[in-house]
């Protein structure tokens, strides 16, 4: 099965997505998570104004086979948290890159190591097999 991975989008090995327009990132999980987790039934994410760095844990998403925890791309402040997404959780898996973005935030300038499309897809091909 093939996965979407949106070239303009940069990803990390956790498998979660980064949008960066200017000095603010939106923040998600991968078409490959979503489905690797199943149907999600519950989303934890941050307040607002909690701040992280690069590679943290900021929230949690539980499925009906598992729980995992998410972590923040790159550092920053959280400026707006998806609540259609806590409260509509398919939205996760049905629109894991649009509707079912998981935070927003003003970035610090502390970035992981960010994959580019590619990069993420030869990732996840080589943990599937």
């Amino acid at each position: 099965m093939s996965f979407k991975t949106p070239s303009e989008l940069k990803y990390i090995k956790s498998h979660e997505w980064i949008k960066i327009e200017g000095d603010t990132a939106t923040i998600g999980i991968s078409d490959y998570a979503q489905d690797s987790l199943g149907d999600v039934v519950y989303v934890e994410l941050p307040d607002v104004g909690a701040r992280f760095g690069a590679g943290d844990a900021f929230g949690a998403v539980e499925s009906v086979k598992a729980s995992s925890d998410l972590y923040v791309p790159a550092g920053g402040e959280v400026i707006e948290v998806n609540t259609a997404a806590t409260e509509q959780t398919d939205l996760v898996n049905t629109d894991p890159y649009g509707n079912g973005w998981l935070i927003k935030i003003k970035l610090s300038g502390d970035q992981g190591e960010l994959l580019d499309a590619a990069a993420y897809t030869a990732f996840v091909d080589s943990i599937k097999h």
